[in-house]
């Protein structure tokens, strides 16, 4: 049995499973709203009530590890740890408080077992698709073909820190809309290289917000990844839910069937990222896919350590 946690920009995520013939059987999934990524800033990095908050749930997931009897655990720290001037520091105080041995990974290897654990979920799986990660403090865009990687870039462009730093859906539309155009241009270029064709590059979201999208659409009262993965969204629906969920209050949406608690605020960025991207792509279909960088890391294992 093998534990691989993900302390993400806004969610702290443990999952415990094994590998059965190249595909993850989950046996335990827990998440928390830590939001790692609040109070941040460039002078002073993550905030202290940010870290304690994330911190005491890390405490908190090394109970699970014990009762599995878990071999071994896998943790990383992405964006949030990467952009703070003391996300080492942090990093070093939780190996210290927990013994979970958590690494702080670039956004090229992010990407790399975000991508192995989103391609494992897909069915039927696409010959060509652009992957997009939406994190808290950042957003991983992977181009793919043939399930191989052959394109991939971080941008900043996290819901946490979109909604936080700007206050307007304006400000936050013209940012938003002039770093993708520069992703779009890079991404063309990237197609032409190698031979893809732009146009038919089947796109894939995975992570917190196009999950909730896809609950809010399927109006759950309790989460099934198994529904979610492969569930596809329409621009049309996304665009519905960007106008509902705007003309409600933040208690409003944190109530619907499908929010992930702790989520109504970000959604709204989350959206507005999904939507602009699809409209500068052309592409009227987001398909969704639960499994992301934590089955990721669970297939990085060698195979004695699968079971």
């Amino acid at each position: 049995m093998f534990a691989a946690i993900d302390a993400g920009s806004n969610t702290l995520r443990l999952l415990i499973g094994k590998v059965i013939a190249g595909k993850v059987a989950p046996e335990l999934y827990l998440r928390r709203t830590c939001r790692l990524a609040g109070g941040f800033s460039d002078e002073n990095g993550l905030s202290p009530e940010a870290m304690d908050r994330t911190l005491s749930a890390i405490k908190e997931f090394a109970e699970p590890c014990q009762n599995f009897t878990v071999q071994h655990v896998k943790a990383v720290g992405t964006a949030a740890f990467r952009q703070a001037v003391n996300g080492e520091e942090f990093a070093t105080k939780i190996r210290a408080v927990t013994q979970i041995p958590l690494e702080i990974i670039s956004g090229n290897i992010e990407a790399e077992y975000m991508t192995a654990g989103v391609l494992s979920a897909l069915d039927p799986m696409p010959e060509q698709a652009l992957i997009i990660d939406i994190g808290g403090g950042s957003t991983e865009f992977v181009l793919c073909s043939k399930q191989k990687v052959i394109w991939s870039r971080s941008l900043p462009l996290g819901v946490v820190r979109l909604t936080e730093g700007y206050i307007s859906a304006e400000q936050r539309y013209e940012v938003v809309d002039d770093i993708l155009g520069e992703l779009i241009a890079e991404l063309a270029s990237a197609c032409e290289s190698a031979g893809v064709d732009f146009a038919a590059l089947t796109l894939v979201g995975t992570a917190g917000t196009v999950t909730t999208l896809a609950a809010l659409d399927l109006e759950m009262t309790e989460y099934d990844w198994q529904r979610v993965n492969n569930y596809s969204l329409s621009l049309s629906r996304l665009q519905y839910w960007q106008s509902r969920l705007t003309a409600l209050s933040l208690p409003e949406r944190e109530v619907l069937p499908g929010m992930e608690a702790g989520r109504g605020d970000l959604i709204i960025s989350g959206l507005e990222i999904v939507i602009c991207l699809m409209q500068k792509m052309k592409n009227d279909c987001l398909t969704v896919s639960d499994f992301g960088i934590l089955e990721g890391l669970l297939l990085s294992l060698p195979e004695s350590d699968k079971s």
